[in-house]
């Protein structure tokens, strides 16, 4: 079945390509349902976050359509907002749109299609953004602050050892003000830490080793935060399903004692509650196994370590830790 619904003729107003990120992690995008899009009047789920880029810096025809890609969880649907004139072809049973109406584009196809390459045009501001991003911190922060970077090149003393989540919203260093050479940073799918095994997780195992003993931080943080991707994927393995992803749900099952203690303690909660609840226990889990690595165990008995949880809420703007 072709993607191409048919071409459009060349609207007065600009094109653009709205694209919306996927929350879930696993089954088909949401797109029909709760709120419209102001500005294409496309249904987008309350839990998506919408991007509009011109179309003329994309590849391909101009083309209106709309489809998913597993592969980067992303949705696009190119629209010429309320286009003067414009002939759809209804091929595929989607009428074309009066001149005196606004078109509203449709879920053609709920099928893993592949994604359309990213124009060369938007890759290069994107690397264009980390370069002066750079320029900026060093023109602000590191030729205003010699005598706090002289230090560092020396080495590195850090006090704390962080576990926190991959996800972009939650940067421990911005949250907790962490300068640099204060914190060992390890950030992976939902905060999670394995039980110690020489044989699987050596990354981590090898970073915490090295914290530990090399470095001797004092303080190991597993922190937590509100509205976490791999702890909704984590209540939502159902037994015995596929793997929708090659990684994911594999290592979020580190969490599962967490899992079964939510679903059997909070089972009258609606999901999003027991989410919540889930971040939290999760880094007890997490706690847990930091326990099992020798070396971490023998400083919480000598009293040269210190593990502690955290949870950030960034809706409500909040964080609170407890000690293991």
């Amino acid at each position: 079945m072709s993607l191409q619904i048919g071409r459009t003729e060349r609207a007065r107003s600009p094109v653009f390509v709205f694209a919306h990120k996927r929350q879930l992690l696993h089954g088909r995008c949401s797109t029909i349902d709760n709120a419209n899009c102001s500005t294409c009047s496309m249904k987008i789920n309350s839990t998506c976050t919408l991007t509009a880029l011109p179309i003329a810096a994309l590849p391909g025809p101009r083309t209106t359509s709309h489809y998913s890609t597993a592969a980067a969880n992303w949705c696009y649907a190119t629209v010429a907002p309320r286009a003067r004139s414009s002939t759809i072809a209804a091929s595929l049973g989607t009428p074309a749109p009066s001149s005196s109406a606004s078109f509203r584009p449709k879920l053609i196809r709920t099928t893993p299609v592949q994604a359309a390459p990213v124009a060369p045009a938007l890759m290069d501001a994107a690397v264009e953004r980390l370069k002066t991003g750079f320029e900026k911190f060093k023109t602000e922060v590191y030729d205003k602050k010699p005598d706090f970077f002289e230090p560092l090149k020396a080495g590195q003393a850090p006090k704390y050892m962080v576990f926190a989540c991959a996800d972009s919203r939650v940067c421990p260093s911005v949250t907790l003000g962490l300068e640099p050479g204060e914190a060992f940073t390890i950030r992976n799918i939902a905060n999670m830490v394995p039980a110690y095994c020489k044989n699987k997780y050596a990354g981590v195992g090898s970073a915490i080793e090295y914290a530990v003993c090399a470095l001797k931080v004092e303080v190991i943080v597993v922190i937590g935060h509100s509205r976490c991707g791999g702890i909704k994927a984590l209540l939502s393995l159902k037994d015995g399903a596929d793997d929708s992803f090659h990684f994911v749900e594999d290592w979020v099952r580190i969490g599962f004692p967490a899992k079964k203690k939510v679903q059997t303690e909070c089972a009258s909660m609606p999901f999003d509650d027991q989410c919540t609840v889930l971040e939290k226990e999760a880094v007890n889990v997490s706690l847990q196994n930091l326990l099992t690595y020798p070396f971490v165990k023998e400083g919480v008995t000598n009293g040269t370590l210190k593990l502690v949880g955290g949870h950030y809420d960034f809706v409500s703007g909040k964080f609170e830790t407890w000690e293991q």
